[in-house]
């Protein structure tokens, strides 16, 4: 029996449990506000109000969803208003939240993996005299993430974008004392800047065309809206989720985001911030399904993508930069799911899911090991760490394996589903969008098990050298608050694809948003050879690290020449050097020259004419002397000049 579907423009308003869906945002925003208006007074015991509020958002978020599971299909699409934001003219704003499979399945995602993370930075922050305002910002990271999947409307979603965005820059320069820091925080604050504009343009041509902003009601008439129109709006809507999720053109900032702590690593690269731009494709799939051009070039942009973070994950020696660039390819393959319309939208947020498992417990293992290395993240220095580092050392290589596709394990399942409906596109679209994402999986084998064998296995490259700080190394196992997430999240690394993906649960669970998972069109490489062409690609990488990386020895030292395609890498493709051309400079140059204008043009004619002014009124001043004399001479003036022109008109 086919689902049955939500009628557009119907929505259920929600009773019962969910009608308490208003908790999941206030709780973590309360908790944030405490934090920090509390000031010192909560040191003692804010990181536990900071816990204690995302694991009590994830039980409220737990029920609804169980409560969601009861119903009908055509009946999981409820809304809660909870006020009319704003009411202008024609512009009625509520700050209402839709309850949907799609919402639901994030406010899981956010609130579970955030629980751990928070649980986690317990541990790894217990001696940071910051620790109380990392976990004030923490809470009102996930309170915006919140408010953005769960507005029912493009306002809100905007609300909770922004929100999101300030919070990055908070947790991404929290060590304000590192210059570094400091730029990387402006770097991704003004990087996200660019991609907001093509948001708020999408927005307001919405509101323009359709006279509302609301979810059912956009969706319910986007057929009306032209189709250029339409185009339009997917382009820029796609420039919102390039800037958020770190996607070509706008990936630059996110490996730099690397200089914030590393949980806020794992909250941004793997559970929450970046995976907002595929939330927002999948979420506007009404549109992008109106536009078979949008949709082409959001799954050009996510293939680009996926190629140019994992070449770049290649050659970096940062263990947090490696899996940055792998977080970049991966949303890469997200973005292409969604942009193969209905036969990926369901896939790309499977693999969104898995991901948050495996990535989140990588960034965690990473800074297990930092914590372990005394915050050094130069992999040349490691080695020989899985014999000091067990639990890590299980929890990372589990992570390790789903991320690479390992069979079996959850990437395996999420992946390369993505590669299958990739290669089953017609024409040529089928072949390029399928080769470059088998190809960039075998480049993902390669540079993790790079990574691997750098970090667990081989010499034990730190007994004769000293950390940067200029202490000696002691690598140890961390303690229970850093390791009990860690193996959570390993479990999930095995099971969640599989969960996820048997009998279709994931994709007939999103059907009452995203609508049922079509059938690639047909195309392309056969799908009963793709398991065994990316299988056999991933087998190759793996190969060719333990070739390159594990068989020879790794110098403590980075060396000075490389190659020029090591080096282009490590420049991250010259990405900053283009952004630093086609943007930034020329932008410095206009600002310049709109300073000029405004100077001696603008301004000039405003000081010119009242200059202009002041000088004529001091000339004429000086002829009232005062004197009767000179007064009589005037009016004599006068009087000729009036004769005279009397008399000319007289004669003409």
């Amino acid at each position: 029996m086919p689902t049955q579907l939500p009628e557009a423009g119907q929505v259920a308003a929600a009773s019962g449990v969910a009608s308490l869906a208003w908790l999941l945002v206030v709780l973590p925003a309360l908790g944030a506000l405490i934090l920090f208006l509390a000031g010192r007074r909560a040191d003692r015991w804010g990181h536990w109000l900071g816990v204690l509020t995302v694991v009590a958002a994830f039980v409220v978020g737990l029920l609804i969803f169980l409560d969601t599971t009861s119903l009908d299909p055509a009946q999981r699409t409820r809304e809660v208003s909870v006020y009319e934001w704003m009411s202008v003219g024609g512009l009625h704003v509520d700050f209402g939240l839709r309850l949907d499979p799609l919402s639901l399945t994030f406010v899981l995602l956010i609130t579970g993996v955030g629980a751990l993370i928070h649980i986690y930075s317990t541990g790894y922050m217990s001696h940071d005299p910051g620790r109380r305002r990392f976990f004030a910002q923490l809470n009102l990271f996930v309170a915006a993430m919140l408010v953005l999947v769960l507005g029912n409307n493009f306002v809100m979603l905007y609300l909770g974008w922004e929100g999101v965005g300030l919070a990055s820059y908070l947790l991404i320069g929290f060590y304000q004392d590192r210059p570094s820091a400091a730029t990387a925080a402006k770097k991704a604050f003004l990087m996200n800047r660019v991609g907001d504009v093509g948001l708020a343009l999408a927005i307001f041509l919405i509101w323009q065309n359709l006279g509302t902003t609301q979810y059912t009601e956009v969706f319910a008439r986007i057929g009306e809206v032209p189709p250029g129109t339409v185009l339009a709006i997917t382009i820029l809507l796609l420039l919102g989720a390039c800037g958020k999720s770190g996607q070509f053109p706008l990936q630059a900032w996110l490996p730099d985001a690397m200089e914030g702590p590393t949980p806020v690593s794992a909250l941004i690269h793997a559970a929450t911030m970046v995976t907002a731009g595929v939330y927002l494709i999948a979420r506007a799939n009404p549109i992008y399904d109106l536009s078979t051009n949008g949709r082409l070039v959001v799954a050009l942009i996510g293939v680009i993508t996926l190629l140019i973070g994992a070449i770049i994950g290649c050659a970096y020696d940062d263990i947090k930069k490696v899996l940055a660039y792998s977080t970049v390819s991966q949303i890469g393959y997200m973005i292409l799911a969604v942009g193969l319309g209905p036969a990926g939208y369901a896939l790309g947020i499977a693999h969104l899911l898995a991901h948050g498992f495996f990535k989140a417990g990588l960034f965690l293992g990473a800074g297990s090991v930092m914590h372990a290395m005394n915050d050094d993240v130069d992999m040349r220095r490691y080695g020989g760490l899985a014999r000091f580092m067990p639990i890590t050392f299980v929890t990372f290589g589990l992570g390790y394996l789903a991320l690479i596709g390992f069979p079996f394990l959850s990437g395996y399942y999420t992946k390369d589903a993505i590669i299958e409906a990739a290669f089953g596109q017609p024409g040529w679209q089928g072949w390029v969008f399928g080769l470059v994402a088998a190809i960039a999986a075998g480049l993902t084998a390669f540079y993790m098990t790079r990574l691997m064998i750098m970090t667990f296995f081989g010499k034990k490259r730190w007994q004769d050298i000293k950390s940067p700080d200029g202490h000696d190394y002691h690598p140890h196992e961390a303690g229970p608050a850093m390791t009990g997430p860690m193996i959570v999240l390993a479990i999930g690394s095995v099971f969640a694809g599989f969960l996820l993906t048997q009998g279709g649960r994931l994709a007939t669970w999103l059907t009452p948003t995203l609508g049922p998972l079509e059938e690639s069109p047909g195309g392309g490489m056969p799908h009963a050879v793709v398991p065994w062409l990316v299988l056999g690609l991933s087998a190759l990488g793996v190969l060719l690290a333990y070739l390159f990386v594990g068989r020879r020895p790794t110098p403590v030292e980075r060396p000075v020449h490389v190659s020029l395609p090591v080096q282009a890498a490590r420049r991250d493709l010259y990405a900053n050097a283009i952004n630093e051309a086609l943007i930034a400079r020329p932008g410095v140059w206009l600002t310049r020259a709109l300073v000029f204008l405004d100077n001696k043009g603008v301004d000039g004619i405003v000081n010119g004419t009242a200059a202009t002014l002041g000088g004529s009124s001091g000339r004429l001043r000086r002829l009232q002397t005062g004197f009767v004399r000179s007064y009589a001479l005037s009016m004599l003036g006068g009087s000729v000049l009036v004769i005279a022109a009397l008399l000319a008109v007289r004669f003409a």
